[in-house]
């Protein structure tokens, strides 16, 4: 069901945090199912997201659609990467938009809920 939920719904709201427990919320219209355990984003521009990301790779990402009131929340451990396969695909995406993907979230699925 979170799977449908994705592919179907708008941007993803991504919350992160410091170290000292500062939150940032940033949407990611990229975000999408990368296999059963892992989603996927690109960081075009989020520094913020980014920094939180490097001292603290815990995330909770949100989906919702306000006309169903459906929607789901996944939490994961993120690690961001500047290369590879999920790199170069979203690069190749992005690219045509004239849009520079500066790396790659791939965010292991600890627990995900539908509502």
């Amino acid at each position: 069901e979170a799977k449908k939920i994705i592919s179907e719904f708008g941007p993803a709201l991504i919350a992160t945090a410091s170290k000292e427990g500062k939150p940032n919320v940033s949407p990611k219209g990229s975000f999408r199912v990368l296999d059963d355990d892992h989603v996927v984003f690109a960081n075009i521009a989020s520094p913020r997201t980014m920094a939180n990301l490097k001292e603290n790779p815990q995330l909770t990402a949100i989906l919702f659609d306000r006309s169903t009131r459906k929607g789901c929340r996944i939490w994961g451990k993120a690690e961001v990467v500047e290369s590879g396969k999920e790199f170069d695909s979203l690069s190749a995406e992005f690219a045509p938009r004239g849009m520079k993907v500066k790396n790659v979230v791939i965010v292991a699925v600890e627990d995900v809920a539908t509502f």
